[in-house]
């Protein structure tokens, strides 16, 4: 059973930084793809960032250059660096999984996910 917790939000000003971090539990992290989405108010759940299990990455056109993912397979652990924040940063951040190779596999179950709200 797939377990994603997300954790790491709060309220920030524009301009800060925030760190999130995601542990993962009942896949083999080393192999999977983990992902960031995020989900504003009255918007669609739509995708930041990825990273492959070999480190490869991509990122939304509205958070290149700011915001930076990357993972510790010996910790499960996905993590999202946010660097200037914009306060249309402001969402619902969730963490999820996929096998290599299938872009369309994301996991079904979602976490509770972490709220992060930047202020003008």
């Amino acid at each position: 059973q797939v377990q994603l917790v997300e954790s790491g939000g709060g309220l920030v000003q524009a301009g800060e930084s925030l760190r999130l971090s995601c542990k993962a539990s009942g896949i083999i992290f080393s192999i999977n793809v983990m992902g960031w989405f995020r989900q504003a108010p009255g918007k669609q759940r739509e995708l930041v960032a990825t990273i492959t299990n070999s480190g490869s990455t991509t990122y939304a056109d509205s958070v290149k250059g700011r915001f930076t993912i990357s993972r510790d397979n010996a910790k499960n652990t996905v993590y999202l660096e946010m660097n200037s924040l914009k306060p249309e940063d402001t969402a619902v951040y969730y963490c999820n999984t996929r096998r290599p190779g299938a872009p369309d596999s994301w996991n079904a179950y979602w976490g509770q996910g972490t709220q992060v709200t930047v202020s003008s």
